[in-house]
């Protein structure tokens, strides 16, 4: 939130007339933010849900230009600002459609340098995202369009850059980062977004969250949809392609749990989450906005079971 509140008021002191972000996903979101408040009156923080009362609207933001260095989060496709709130442990989207971006230049060379961690982590992040878009209780023949088409690529091409640099697997990735962005846009994600937005209030990793916790909430919901009678054959879609694109004869999930464990993504611990903060993070994430789309419907007790899980691996 220091952030934004600078850059609105270094924006609105120079009269800017618009903005332009290059860089990953949280540069791109306070960018986004500072293109929508710049223009409007009051704090930032009035503009917000963050209490009782509601949200201001925004007045007409600033055209916005966004170059992502990344390929992970999709912020060039989307009408939200993720902010975070440290004094809250909260990280909170402001959203409105005139903040998506009037262009967005995606440019997988500007990713070619990317360090192997970063390209694991936000790799994982569109990864999830199409995945989650793709399970969601909001899923459509749009989404569905666009996640079958780009998962199974996505996946074999982040094991690729995981064994070495290769120009078309950065390509595959930056189309898979953008469109995952079209995707949640057009249908909503999933628990995995729903514990890393409250995972992330605390300071960890958003794509690192994401794939730290993604194999576990596969086999919860699974199993989830399996005592509520609903049928399973996207979990069977979703688990064959991570089998085929990661390698390997076991499971889909523990597939993946390998994958992030051998390529050392950061633990929940190293995110930033004890075992003794699990029940309030899973109570806490029972309410987010992304988790209402998980396909089908969780209690608290099998959202702590998906972090219990993700806390065993390395």
């Amino acid at each position: 939130m220091g952030d934004v509140r600078a850059g609105v008021s270094a924006a609105r002191a120079f009269g800017a007339e618009c903005v332009v972000a290059v860089g990953g996903g949280a540069s791109i979101d306070l960018g986004k933010a500072i293109a929508g408040l710049t223009g409007s009156k009051g704090d930032p923080e009035q503009y917000l849900e963050l209490g009782p009362t509601p949200a201001r609207s925004l007045t007409d933001p600033l055209p916005f230009i966004a170059m992502p260095t990344t390929s992970g989060t999709g912020a060039e496709a989307t009408r939200n600002a993720v902010i975070s709130v440290p004094e809250r442990q909260l990280k909170i989207s402001l959203r409105d459609p005139r903040l998506v971006p009037v262009l967005a230049i995606v440019d997988p060379a500007l990713t070619d340098a990317l360090p192997k961690a970063l390209t694991l982590a936000t790799g994982l992040d569109a990864i999830t995202q199409l995945i989650e878009s793709y399970l969601c209780n909001r899923a459509n023949p749009v989404t569905d369009a666009l996640c079958r088409d780009t998962l199974p690529e996505a996946i074999a091409a982040l094991r690729c850059l995981m064994e070495g640099p290769s120009h078309t697997a950065r390509d595959t990735m930056a189309r898979a980062s953008y469109l995952s962005g079209l995707a949640l846009a057009s249908s909503g994600l999933g628990v995995v977004h729903g514990l890393a937005s409250v995972i992330g209030g605390r300071g960890g990793a958003h794509g690192a969250i994401c794939g730290r916790l993604l194999a576990d909430a596969l086999k919860v919901n699974r199993e989830a949809a399996v005592r509520a009678g609903q049928p399973t054959r996207r979990f069977d879609e979703v688990e064959a392609w991570l089998r085929e694109g990661l390698g390997g004869t076991v499971s889909g999930p523990e597939r993946l749990r390998a994958f992030i464990d051998r390529h050392g993504l950061p633990t929940l611990n190293d995110l930033h989450l004890s075992e003794r903060d699990f029940a309030a993070v899973a109570q806490e994430a029972l309410g987010a906005s992304s988790t209402k789309a998980n396909p089908v419907a969780l209690s608290v007790d099998d959202i702590a079971r998906i972090l219990h899980g993700a806390a065993r691996s390395k």
